[in-house]
């Protein structure tokens, strides 16, 4: 007696075409699935990674998000700049507990460069690779994937360009120096060169030479957050504050008093990136939408073409029973059918939604700076294969109980 293996790949090759378009359809409504589910949930952690341990991002007035996006993500350009010794002042506030200053402006190979203190990667958690931390001005140590996608080794040095692109006013006038290279965090620090405030203000046409503590007038102070910095220089400018809240109290009090009684404006990075990913979400349920609508019309297909194949096998499936085929075997048989088409489209959808992102982070070179991965799998995956095994054997039930209530002699004396 011919297997159930068997006579289940017997009957899909019967008819390629329609098993094809079956199984595409189907693969294709859950590629987008795996897609969605694949972006989303990384982005989401890469968001909650690199706003971690930032509670507040203060800078000039302008949008809240463009502000979250510049200094957090770097993604965007600044709002403006602020000046050094207004932040200075916020910095000794006594619902500060810590502040790391930004300066940005250049950048280079796509890659932004960023003035800050050494608490800046410390946020992060990041180490050394090789090399060691930028001491003085023009020197730098980046992150790894810099150093992957520049070329940039330990010693070289290289020219910044104004902006986010290559095509940037080029500062040929002063070079950086590779002090270090970051072992690879999986955060935004990867994508980022790191130096002192004083690199960019000196790039940028500004006196940054230090300051001689020891000959410096003593009505005069120093900037706490930028070292060698007098804080009686009105012309020193900064983009951005990071700060860190020292209680609870300050989440309520600190935004509105910055945002009211100063020149600067305070952004929540868990508020902003919330209203984010509001806005990309509508994006995200409108293919979402898409997708189980094409499983539902994939699901539909397979039904009927179940239910077609069934009329045209009424005499082949009588001769079956007559040769010993219990019921329950050829009841088996359809939902094996079913089963395995369903099975085939959602492995192959899996397949197709991972591969879609390998050639998206390939090919996109803007898209390795986001850190996506394809190679990364979720528990909902294993709960989508499970899904599909559920759908095969619902599309298949009624075909499958139509073939075990099969009135032999009827069909074999219609067929006479």
């Amino acid at each position: 007696m011919i297997s159930i293996r068997s006579l289940v790949w017997s009957y899909l090759k019967a008819k390629p075409l329609n098993t094809a378009l079956n199984i595409l359809l189907l693969s294709l409504g859950i590629a987008v699935i795996i897609l969605i589910l694949l972006f989303s949930n990384q982005l989401q952690q890469k968001i909650t990674d690199n706003a971690k341990g930032i509670d507040l991002v203060v800078g000039a007035k302008g949008s809240p998000l463009q502000l979250i996006l510049c200094n957090i993500f770097h993604i965007d350009f600044p709002t403006g700049n602020i000046k050094l010794r207004e932040a200075e002042q916020l910095a000794k506030h006594r619902l500060v507990k810590s502040a790391i200053p930004l300066a940005l402006g250049d950048s280079f190979q796509n890659f932004r460069i960023v003035g800050t203190s050494q608490l800046y990667p410390q946020l992060y958690k990041t180490e050394l690779a090789s090399g060691n931390w930028w001491k003085e001005d023009l020197e730098v140590t980046i992150g790894s994937s810099v150093a992957t996608n520049s070329k940039l080794k330990l010693g070289d040095e290289f020219e910044s360009s104004h902006g986010l692109t290559k095509e940037g006013h080029a500062h040929e006038e002063n070079h950086y120096i590779v002090k270090g290279i970051l072992k690879p965090s999986g955060t935004i620090i990867d994508n980022l060169i790191l130096t002192n405030v004083g690199s960019i203000w000196k790039v940028h046409g500004e006196n940054s030479d230090h300051t001689d503590v020891s000959q410096m007038d003593t009505t005069k102070s120093q900037s706490k957050l930028v070292s060698g910095s007098l804080l009686s220089d009105s012309t020193k400018e900064i983009t951005s504050l990071l700060i860190k809240y020292k209680n609870p109290i300050a989440a309520i009090q600190l935004p509105r008093y910055i945002n009211t009684q100063t020149n600067m404006q305070a952004a929540s990075p868990s508020f902003e990136t919330a209203r984010l990913f509001t806005l990309l979400g509508s994006g995200a349920d409108a293919l979402m939408g898409l997708a189980y609508l094409l499983v539902f019309i994939s699901a539909l297909s397979i039904f009927i073409a179940l239910y077609n194949s069934l009329k045209e096998r009424k005499y082949d499936l009588a001769i079956m029973r007559t040769m010993g085929a219990s019921k329950i075997k050829i009841f088996v048989t359809v939902v094996a059918e079913g089963v395995s088409l369903t099975l085939a489209g959602v492995i192959i959808g899996l397949c197709m939604g991972h591969l879609v992102i390998y050639l998206f982070t390939t090919l996109v070179v803007a898209s390795q700076k986001a850190g996506l991965t394809a190679w990364i799998f979720y528990v909902e995956e294993v709960y989508i294969l499970l899904a599909g095994l559920v759908l095969g054997l619902i599309c298949s039930l009624v075909p499958a109980w139509q073939a075990y209530r099969i009135n032999i002699h009827k069909v074999l004396s219609q067929s006479n």
